[in-house]
């Protein structure tokens, strides 16, 4: 009875795991099944599907984190306001009114939103309702490829919006409609876009590989190649350098997998020239550092023959440089760079949904999303990985006010000896200090990541911009007697 009785229960063992194994593999082969399955063609995609819902029919995940940039985020050093208007720096940050006191940012600056508000936000701005601006603006604030290239074929380009973009017809496309669009004013090239960024802007419709279409990275980056500036993490440039050199380096022809998870953001998230005096262009025939984009600057021309500048300074009268918003030069500088590791990995990390791996298209901070942007090489707790970004982050900024305190004294200091009868030359050397301390001011505030990119990199501008604003201020306590006594201008390094 007792051995019938086990028999019976090892039967019923045996049984079970059978069973259980049968579940197991079928779970195993319905998720293979998945993995292989997981784009769904719904739609035809090509060259002119602008709209992301298209492309959302086939790539459903994708779309579903894409649709999350319209979610307000935040942290500390970043992002912030309602559903209808971000952040304003100007009031958070009133030094700032001074800094650019003559030019448009000193009447409207706010903080970043999301990726689904930067074709609003840009619309609504005061620096466009109140100032005259043109189309260059929409450069990075919206999804303009399509537009872009039928300008460009009703301004006499060769072939049809079907020729992939990504050939000669494409690129000639691309090229002329952007300078076209460039040129119109804000409200007729505005009226041309839609959307924001979508999907078309950083993948090829046939295959969704990673494509760059701005025109002027694609200028930019042609530029920065053929410089003899060291990019030992940029592969693909250092390759091409040693090469023939026969083509003009072309990110979406040469460039890596991994590297072209960064210049999809560099596409936008960089350091240009957007005004009306010249096409909007990537400063990088150089290198990316800041001296080496104010080097560049230095050297330039308009075409009426003066010096290139953003705007004079309606305090001080010097004429002074603007910086955008230049991520990827800072982080260019950074360790993270050097480490082979892209923006996407940190900024759209890889998540699974079930047996598929996909990139998350909720673009935001690293800080909201640790474990997958962070924790997948750092092997240590959220709170340290938070509290080692926290202390470099509010290192930067306390140096940040500095560095701006002195360019406001600067500035401050310069009005008040122009109010007093100061002559031109006495002024010159005050006015060159003012312009490399508020650019190397400006580059580091207008950068997103309040130094993260490149802790070091970031303190060593902050610590010349201070330096050169003290400078100033002593070059105007030299003796004025007479002009061979005004002190040269601060060499470019």
């Amino acid at each position: 009875m007792k051995k019938t009785f086990a028999y019976g229960l090892v039967a019923l063992v045996i049984a079970c795991l059978a069973f259980g194994v049968l579940l197991l593999k079928e779970n195993i082969a319905a998720r293979k099944e998945e993995a292989r399955h997981h784009v769904f063609k719904i739609v035809d995609l090509g060259e002119q599907s602008v709209d992301p819902a298209d492309w959302g029919r086939n790539y459903p995940r994708q779309y579903d984190s894409y649709r999350r940039t319209s979610e307000l985020t935040s942290t500390k050093y970043g992002g912030g306001g309602s559903d209808t208007l971000a952040t304003d720096k100007l009031k958070e940050d009133p030094r700032l009114v001074t800094i650019f006191r003559g030019y448009a940012f000193a009447v409207d600056y706010r903080l970043r939103r999301g990726h689904a508000y930067m074709l609003s936000d840009q619309r609504d701005t005061k620096r466009v309702t109140q100032h005259a601006q043109t189309g260059a603006c929409l450069h990075c604030h919206a999804a303009n490829t399509v537009a872009y290239r039928k300008v460009g074929l009703a301004n006499g380009a060769t072939g049809t919006l079907n020729d992939p973009l990504v050939s000669s017809h494409g690129y000639a496309q691309l090229q002329k409609g952007f300078e076209k669009v460039g040129a119109m004013p804000y409200s007729n090239a505005v009226a041309l876009v839609e959307h924001p960024v979508t999907c078309l802007d950083c993948h090829d419709p046939d295959s969704t590989q990673l494509r760059v279409t701005r025109p002027a990275f694609l200028n930019g980056i042609r530029k920065l190649a053929e410089s003899t500036a060291p990019l030992p993490h940029l592969p693909s440039i250092e390759k091409w350098r040693k090469g023939d050199r026969r083509e003009p380096y072309d990110p979406n022809r040469l460039a890596t997998r991994q590297e072209m998870r960064s210049f999809a953001c560099a596409q936008c998230h960089v350091e240009y020239y957007c005004g009306p005096k010249m096409t909007l262009f990537y400063p990088w025939d150089r290198g990316l550092k800041v001296e080496q984009i104010e080097a560049h600057y230095n050297s330039l021309k308009f075409p009426d023959g003066r010096r290139f500048f953003d705007w004079v300074h309606a305090d001080s009268g010097a004429e002074v440089l603007k910086a955008q918003h230049p991520e990827f030069e800072l982080w260019s500088q950074g360790i993270h760079a050097r480490s082979g590791v892209s923006c996407a990995d940190c900024h759209m990390p890889y998540k699974r949904e079930g047996a598929i791996k996909v990139s998350d298209h909720w673009v935001r901070s690293p800080l909201l999303n640790v474990a997958n942007s962070c924790q997948t090489c750092h092997r240590m707790p959220e709170e340290e990985i938070t509290a080692r970004v926290a202390i470099i982050q509010e290192r930067n900024h306390a140096l940040l006010l500095r560095a701006e305190e002195a360019t406001v004294a600067l500035i401050r200091a310069i009005a008040e000896a122009r109010k007093n009868g100061a002559t031109e030359e006495a002024l010159r050397s005050a006015r060159e200090l003012q312009r490399r301390a508020q650019w190397r001011v400006d580059f580091i505030n207008a950068e997103n990541s309040m130094g993260f990119h490149a802790p070091q990199e970031a303190a060593r501008i902050l610590g010349e911009a201070i330096d050169d604003a003290r400078q100033g201020q002593i070059a105007l306590l030299q003796p004025r007697a007479s002009s061979a006594a005004q002190p040269k201008p601060t060499s470019v390094k």
